[in-house]
């Protein structure tokens, strides 16, 4: 029989049974007590410590219910077995780094934006009490409601909202059976390549493109092949000669991430050709929907399909909030049912106050005065940062190109755009490095500026600042 060393604290608030079962707990988990190690009899137990032998027998019920130990009746009380947890005996685990995924990317999550950052929008520009009110309905129309499953694929008055959008917006000639919410672009793409059993499969990405995308092409079970971007987009015919037999492309034809360019009419039809002869499947990323600051944007690529080969993916992410996780997926019609299915089982809609409180926002006009708004915002923001960076920082930066809202740059010195970004986050300042979004092309070594929170009275701090950390040595 083990012999248990228990040391109880009457004068504090835990009950006495509840110090018991934690340190027996404590013990079987350290491995100080051996599996099939016979505990003491509640009598004996009680009488060691002072306790009452109910205040054992409740301890004991607890660790039995926990399948730590098991009851035998007359023949008493035995340990399970069960790996031993490393740690001192008696004492918690000791506590494990909290490790934030693919921290190369996203160094911090939930913090206030900083200048330069790219992917949020303005912080100081959302209709914070509109949005507020809009909510609090959303929450009460939510609480009122029948007590039952969601629809999976989204709440039915969003999909519609989202459906009259697309064909105003975006060209897009779709039925509200065709459109599934999703958590953001990431829960859309991961729908995606399961609903058309996408793994094991050969994907062509665009080089440069957003590295987190081809992440999750690559954790997905995808074969990613990187097919090169010029000024008319992605090359359609270096795809084809790169990897004939991929079953994916992924573009973002509206606005190229992060160069800028515009597909071209002839890439889309070349590309749409090429979906079409190899039953091959097209993700339109449309990251940044309508939200062209110059002119009127592009037609999605969706609308130009005619074989059904075209998924479009959009978020509110960058309209409305990141904090959202809320985007949308257009699929074919023929498709719709399977893709409900699939949402059903294994990637339902989010939250239905979310839901319910972006519906209203869109069915009211809220949203797309709110892009009339960002887009004057943002084009002006863009403008002045401009100006900052020829006057203050173009002997080490030099602007390339504007891409939707940010600022392509590059390094003029012979000096690592990863190491000059992370000494920048330390200066509390978020450019992003451009190298990490190339596959073959190392070289090409620079700085992605966003635009949407820059603040007009610590810019021109703010541009020196990074010219200084851009020109400091290797």
């Amino acid at each position: 029989m083990t012999t248990l060393s228990i040391g109880l604290d009457r004068a504090k608030k835990t009950p006495l049974a509840t110090q018991i079962y934690a340190a027996i707990r404590a013990g079987i988990e350290s491995g100080q007590i051996p599996a099939d190690a016979k505990l003491p009899s509640w009598r004996d137990l009680a009488a060691q410590l002072g306790v009452s032998r109910g205040t054992v027998r409740i301890a004991y019920e607890r660790l039995v219910d926990e399948q730590l130990a098991t009851s035998y009746g007359a023949a008493g009380t035995r340990v399970n077995g069960r790996p031993a947890t490393p740690g001192i005996p008696g004492q918690p685990p000791a506590h494990l780094p909290d490790t934030s995924p693919i921290p190369e990317l996203f160094p911090t999550f939930g913090a206030k934006p900083l200048p330069f950052q790219m992917g949020v929008p303005a912080q100081d520009a959302f209709p914070y009490k509109l949005w507020s009110r809009v909510m609090v309905r959303a929450a009460r129309h939510t609480a009122a409601s029948p007590v039952g499953y969601p629809d999976p694929r989204g709440d039915p008055d969003l999909r519609r909202e989202v459906a009259a959008y697309l064909g105003i917006a975006r060209g897009i000639r779709c039925n509200p059976s065709q459109v599934l919410i999703t958590a953001g672009f990431a829960g859309a793409l991961g729908l995606v390549v399961r609903a058309l059993a996408l793994e094991g499969q050969g994907a062509w990405f665009e080089d440069p493109g957003f590295p987190l995308t081809r992440t999750a092409l690559s954790l997905a079970g995808t074969t990613v092949t990187a097919v090169p971007v010029d000024a008319e987009g992605l090359d359609v015919d270096a795809g084809v000669r790169t990897a004939p037999d991929a079953r994916l492309a992924v573009v973002t034809p509206g606005q190229q991430a992060p160069l800028g360019m515009t597909m071209s009419l002839a890439r889309r039809r070349a590309l749409l050709d090429w979906a079409r002869d190899n039953g091959a499947w097209i993700v339109e990323d449309d990251y940044l929907s309508e939200l062209q600051l110059e002119g009127r944007a592009a037609p999605a690529l969706a609308s130009l399909d005619q074989g059904g080969r075209v998924l479009h993916i959009g978020t509110f992410s960058k309209t409305i909030s990141p904090a959202l996780r809320l985007g949308f997926l257009v699929v074919p019609a023929d498709l719709a049912r399977r893709f409900g299915d699939v949402a059903a089982c294994l990637a339902p809609a989010p939250g239905a106050t979310i839901q319910r409180a972006v519906a209203d926002f869109l069915r009211e006009g809220h949203y797309l005065r709110h892009l009339r708004r960002m887009k004057r915002l943002y084009a002006a923001r863009r403008e002045a940062l401009l100006r900052c960076l020829r006057k203050e920082a173009a002997d080490v930066l030099e602007v390339q190109a504007t891409a939707g809202m940010a600022v392509v740059t590059r390094l003029r010195t012979d000096v690592s755009d990863v190491d000059v970004a992370a000494r920048a986050l330390r200066a509390g300042l978020a450019p992003v490095p451009l190298s990490p979004w190339y596959v073959h092309t190392p070289a090409a070594r620079g700085l992605l500026l966003g635009v949407t929170n820059v603040d007009a009275r610590r810019l021109v701090a703010d541009c020196r600042r990074l010219a200084e950390l851009a020109a400091m040595p290797k």
